[in-house]
C-alpha cells in the first residue's frame, strides 16, 4: 500500500499550496489562500497537504473547532482536491492517512461537505464511498439548485411574459467595478429589512476579493433612470457561474428587476458556454425545512435540485 505523509498548512506552504490548487481535477478559486484566509480571523485553519513521498497528491482546506475539524466552515463548500491523475483506490489510502493524523492529534469527529457534483463533470465522487465504508453517516442535506446551460432552458411562460414585459421598462444593466452602490443601496437594508441579517460579506472584503480575483467576481446591476434598483453577485469558475447575492428595492420588486437580470445572465452565460448556473440553496433556518418560495421562484427560472451533502465521521 502506498504511503503518505499528512501535514498540516503552514504560511511557507502558501506557493505549493495555490499551484496545486491550479492544476487539480476539482479545485476552484474558493481554494486559492488568498480566498480562505479573508476571513482568517473568524476560523482555526486546519488544512492539510498529503505528501507521496516528495510530491503533493491532495489538500484538505480545513478549520478546527473543539475537538471536531471542518472541511471549510468559512467556504461554500470544501473536500479533499486531489490531483487529476489520482486513481480511486488512492483516495481510500489518502483518506486513512488522514484519519490516522486526526486520531493523532485528538480529533473526535470530522464534518465533510464536498463540491456539489455537477462543478465538475468529470466525477467528483471518489470520497463520498470511502467515507460511507469507515462509517460516515449523511448527517443533512441541503437543495441546491442550478440550471443546466447544455440543455434547452426551461423558464417558465409567466417568467418570459414578465421579461418581455420588463423589456419596454428602459432599464439598464451595468457590470460594476464597486460594490458599494448594491451593498449599500439595495443589499444590507433589505436583508436588514426582511431578516434582520447582514450579508456575509461585508462590500470591503468582497472589494479586496474583486481585487485579488478579477475574473473570478462579478457584480451586476439593474439600473433605473441611472438609480439601482436591483443587482447580482456572480462568483465564476471554470465550468460555472454562481449567483452568491440577489437583492432589489421595493421598486425593482414591482419591475421584476431580478428575475429581468436573472434571465439575462442565463443567456449570456449559457452563450458564454458555462455548464451550469448554480442559484444556491433554498434551505431556511431550520435545516430540515425550506423556502418554499424560493425554491418556486428558482424552479421557475429553469432549476432542477441538485442536493448538497453533508457528512459526519466519528473518529475511533
Amino acid at each position: 500500500m502506498t504511503k503518505y505523509t499528512v501535514k498540516k498548512y503552514h504560511k511557507s506552504d502558501y506557493k505549493t499550496w495555490n499551484e496545486f490548487i491550479g492544476q487539480a481535477k476539482n479545485a476552484t478559486f474558493l481554494f486559492h489562500r488568498d480566498f480562505m484566509e479573508y476571513h482568517q480571523d473568524r476560523f482555526e485553519d486546519f488544512s492539510l497537504l498529503i505528501f507521496e513521498g516528495e510530491k503533493l497528491k491532495a489538500v484538505l482546506p480545513a478549520n478546527k473547532k473543539e475537538n471536531s475539524v471542518y472541511s471549510h466552515q468559512g467556504l461554500t463548500y470544501g473536500g479533499l482536491v486531489f490531483s487529476s491523475k489520482l486513481k480511486g483506490e488512492k483516495v481510500e489510502s489518502i483518506l486513512d492517512s488522514i484519519l490516522i493524523f486526526f486520531n493523532e492529534n485528538q480529533i473526535e469527529t470530522f464534518y465533510y461537505k464536498p463540491i456539489p457534483s455537477f462543478y465538475f463533470p468529470e466525477g467528483n465522487n471518489e470520497i463520498d464511498f470511502f467515507l460511507f465504508k469507515r462509517g460516515a453517516v449523511l448527517e443533512r442535506k441541503e437543495m441546491n439548485l442550478a440550471i443546466n446551460l447544455q440543455l434547452p432552458l426551461q423558464i417558465s411562460k409567466s417568467k418570459m411574459k414578465h421579461f418581455r414585459r420588463i423589456e419596454n421598462l428602459d432599464l439598464d444593466i451595468v457590470e460594476e467595478q464597486h460594490f458599494s452602490p448594491f451593498w449599500n443601496k439595495i443589499l444590507e437594508p433589505r436583508l436588514l429589512e426582511k431578516f434582520d441579517a447582514k450579508p456575509v460579506h461585508t462590500k470591503e472584503e468582497m472589494a479586496w476579493l474583486k481585487q485579488n480575483f478579477p475574473q473570478n467576481i462579478r457584480q451586476y446591476s439593474v439600473c433605473q433612470n441611472d438609480e439601482i434598483i436591483a443587482g447580482i453577485t456572480i462568483f465564476e469558475t471554470q465550468n460555472v457561474i454562481k449567483s452568491q447575492y440577489a437583492a432589489t428595492s421595493k421598486q425593482g420588486e414591482e419591475a421584476r428587476a431580478v428575475d429581468f437580470l436573472f434571465i439575462n445572465l442565463i443567456h449570456k452565460y449559457k452563450r458564454k458556454g458555462k455548464l451550469f448556473f448554480d442559484m444556491g440553496i433554498v434551505n431556511s433556518d431550520n435545516e430540515k425545512e425550506y423556502d418554499l418560495g424560493l425554491l418556486t421562484q428558482k424552479q421557475e427560472l429553469g432549476c432542477s435540485v441538485y442536493n448538497q451533502d453533508f457528512y459526519k465521521l466519528d473518529i475511533k
